[in-house]
């Protein structure tokens, strides 16, 4: 073992009866080999911010990870969201520690800006008319928000001018800041002033805390971080209330409305209105405050007399989101937003079926619009016979392309619709499983017009589309173009086979020539670096120079393996080897998985990712692994095929057959022993570790981070499950890995963040599970890592988290004793 602080009295310990106990009890922070610190203390790469006029670039200095004390700062856990009460935004634990701006034209010259002392860089935005950025910072004092304005490309000061400071009392905690249609203008929200004492808890109690039902249905799913009390309630209204405000790039101020708990506020294209949605009274103790009631209002802008504000209209009262079905959506208007190429138009969707997915309706969502004064009925647009879930726009605003959710085929759909001719057939552009990513045909480039709000990128009739190019052999991605008139496709640009390269943006495009497009290219042994390629001529310039971070890992081996199931279901992962593996020997081996559901096994068959990418190790990955000696087959996929209403009948026997599949092809391939495997995963992957220990006796251990162990705690669905607890008990049972504690007879290592916020893996899960797997005489350590969540991030801990885990898979699988 390697301890990083730990002290104790041994002679003390030995001679205690609970010796085993207090030694555990006391251990600090360890650490693993030396040479694995090294690799995870690296900082990556900086991250690579590009205006949208692609003129500009910023890059931003990103550190390894925060320290133990970052993660520990004091944190409230209010209606489903984690506040940071001294920078009053969100709890964050990770920042960036920097940034750097420059000119694409002259790439070797730019301009670092200096944060403020005991600063961390937390959000960055372009104005639109890329003249400028905003960023916040969060010091001891608060978050401040600051710009750089006056960029140009030629002139006098072709780098800027001195960043200023526009707000030092940033208001975060429910959204963050936005630019005005002008570009030159940010729509921010502010700490109240003169707000007050942070309320303080009386140490008395004015009565017990009540909630109570009375026939109506409410199928929650299971939340953290939930309003308990009256004093959580006055928490939340304290640090969720803020001030809106317009503010200029020279600093000056100017106020609007009054303080309130705004949840979200989007100016109109044409800058006279602001949408604004606000949270009101009564709170939940069962739902978070997406849930809450709210008014959806509009105010118009420029009043009389100086006066900021000319007029405000409720345009609606939406309750509280309770008696929704599981997979259903709210009553009413839902994601409302502004048109974009319209004035001021407002636009929303509307449920057709009472928002019940299992009621039988001929279409279940419209799609409705409502234009300044705002006072009529709103007009409906058109009517899908799925449930929507995204609408996006074009230049030309009569065309509105709408993306509808099939449930009971697991189906996606998107169909383009010409608002001119009311009632005309929509155009299929997409039309297929969720899960086939073959069919894909990528997602379409936007831009934003010149007001900030988002519209397709259109060269004439032609559109643009970029995605991952899943294939057979792996992710190719390419950038297509697509006719609106005959929805003909282009195929204009493909990484070639052997690589690894992916359109990030658009530097220039025309309807007579191809795009120049900026890609980021990377493979095995090279850092993903940018690069600027015309299309036309098939040439390229590097953009960036970032050096490899971790040189030591560098001769890894890995490729893409494919095999089939038992069934014939095909199967694939990505085998990693050692850098310094010698042919024919065999290597223990860890098989690391996620299991995912498929309503076909022709779409469960299909590969992603690349064996290309370049091998990075970073936080809590397992990959470090590799450097102790072992074989690893990462992202081993582990298919649940079936109808998406009971597909999890046969949960268990497709992962155990998966598994089996893994390990033959390893074993097959001469680089694994069959006698020392290990099975891990993290979330619903430590999930299906704990079932693969508890069903089957393939493995030798365990590791399961994060995990979900007792489905009973999650009555109202988890992943894809739609049935209720009480509709599919033998189901939870069947697949509940606690309820299987007994047969657990390999060592498993649960490893669990003591603040997991992330729905339905609650810690005590973790702690519940330790208990069964030891009162049933099972070999198991339970590690809880303080003030971590759901993935872990303090230096200390993901250290930790890697001593763990190769000192456990040393024990009981690499060195294990037959």
């Amino acid at each position: 073992m390697r301890f990083q602080g730990f002290t104790a009295t041994l002679v003390l310990l030995i001679m205690s009866p609970s010796f085993s106990f207090n030694l555990l009890a006391q251990q600090g922070y360890q650490l693993p080999p030396s040479s694995v610190v090294q690799i995870i203390d690296a900082d990556p790469e900086p991250s690579v911010s590009f205006s949208p006029d692609r003129n500009w670039t910023v890059l931003i200095d990103r550190p390894a990870m925060p320290g133990i004390e970052d993660v520990s700062r004091r944190m409230l856990r209010l209606a489903g969201m984690r506040i940071d009460p001294a920078a009053n935004g969100p709890f964050r634990t990770s920042y960036n520690k920097g940034l750097t701006y420059r000119s694409m034209a002259d790439s070797q010259v730019g301009r670092r800006v200096e944060l403020p002392p005991g600063g961390k860089l937390a959000t960055l935005s372009w104005s639109h008319a890329s003249d400028a950025f905003a960023y916040s910072v969060v010091t001891d004092r608060g978050t401040e928000l600051w710009a750089v304005g006056g960029l140009q490309t030629t002139g006098p000061q072709p780098l800027g001018k001195k960043p200023v400071k526009l707000a030092d009392r940033l208001s975060t905690v429910t959204g963050g800041s936005s630019w005005m249609p002008d570009g030159k203008t940010v729509l921010a929200r502010l700490v109240p002033e003169n707000r007050g004492a942070e309320p303080v808890p009386s140490l008395t109690p004015s009565g017990p805390n009540i909630q109570e039902s009375y026939g109506n249905k409410s199928p929650t799913r299971t939340y953290q971080d939930l309003l308990s009390n009256p004093h959580d309630e006055a928490l939340f209204s304290y640090y969720a209330t803020s001030q809106i405000a317009l503010i200029d790039l020279s600093g000056k101020v100017t106020l609007l409305g009054e303080p309130a708990i705004y949840s979200r506020v989007r100016p109109s294209p044409d800058g006279s209105y602001l949408l604004v949605e606000r949270i009101k009274k009564p709170f939940s103790y069962l739902m978070t405050y997406r849930s809450f009631p709210r008014s959806v209002e509009v105010w118009e802008l420029g009043g009389p007399n100086g006066d900021p504000l000319k007029s405000r209209q409720v345009i609606a009262d939406i309750p509280m989101a309770e008696n929704i079905p599981i997979e259903g959506v709210r009553q009413g208007p839902r994601n409302v937003d502004w048109k974009a190429g319209d004035a001021a138009t407002l636009i929303w969707t509307e449920a057709l079926d009472g928002g019940d997915p299992r009621s039988e309706a001929e279409f279940r969502d419209r799609i409705v619009a409502l234009s300044a004064p705002f006072e009529n009925e709103p007009a409906e647009l058109v009517q899908l016979q799925h449930r929507a879930s995204d609408v996006s726009f074009f230049a030309d605003p009569s065309l509105l392309l709408t993306t509808e959710y099939d449930r009971e085929r697991r189906w996606v759909r998107a169909q383009m619709h010409d608002l001119k001719t009311p009632g005309s057939t929509p155009q299929t552009m997409m039309d297929r499983s969720i899960r086939d990513r073959y069919g894909d045909p990528g997602r379409i480039v936007s831009v934003r017009d010149e007001t900030g709000h988002s519209i397709a990128l259109q060269d004439g009739d032609w559109i643009y589309r970029t995605g991952d190019g899943a294939s057979p052999k792996g992710n190719l991605p390419f950038i297509d173009r697509q006719n609106l008139k005959t929805l003909e496709t282009e195929r204009l640009w493909r990484c070639a086979d052997g690589s690894y390269e992916q359109c990030v943006g658009m530097a220039s495009s025309s309807p007579d020539q191809k795009p120049v497009i900026i890609t980021r290219r990377e493979d095995p042994t090279t850092p993903p670096n940018y690069f600027l390629r015309d299309l036309n001529d098939d040439t390229s310039s590097q953009l960036t120079d970032f050096e490899d971070p971790t040189p030591a890992i560098r001769g890894i081996k890995k490729q893409l393996v494919n095999y089939k199931r038992a069934d014939g279901v095909p199967l694939s992962a990505t085998l990693y080897l050692p850098a310094d593996y010698q042919e024919g020997t065999r290597l223990p081996l860890l098989v690391w998985a996620y299991p995912r559901e498929f309503s076909d096994a022709k779409t469960a068959a299909q590969i992603s990712g690349s064996p290309h990418r370049f091998t990075r190790m970073g936080g809590i990955t397992h990959l470090t692994l590799l450097t102790q000696g072992y074989a690893i087959m990462d992202s081993a996929t582990m298919p649940v095929i079936g109808d998406p209403e009971t597909m999890n009948d046969t949960f268990v026997e497709q992962i155990v057959a998966a598994a089996q599949a893994a390990i033959d092809k390893a074993v097959d391939m001469g680089v694994a022993d069959r006698d020392r495997v290990a099975v891990g995963g993290h979330s619903y992957g430590a999930f299906m570790t704990a079932n693969l220990l508890a069903h089957c006796d393939l493995f030798q251990a365990g590791i399961a981070r994060s995990g979900a162990y007792n489905r009973t705690l999650t009555p109202f669905g988890f992943q894809s499950e739609r049935r209720a607890f009480w509709d599919a008990k033998d189901i939870y049972f069947g697949i509940s890995p606690f309820l299987h504690a007994n047969k657990i007879n390999e060592p498993i290592l649960l490893i669990h963040g003591e603040n997991d916020n992330n729905s339905g893996t609650f810690p005590m899960q973790s702690k519940r599970m330790y208990q069964a797997i030891k009162g049933n005489g099972g070999s198991v350590r339970l590690v809880m890592l303080p003030n971590e969540s759901h993935g872990y991030r303090a230096r200390e801990s993901v250290l930790h988290t890697q001593s763990e885990m190769i000192d456990w898979l040393d024990k009981h699988v690499k060195n294990r004793a037959d």
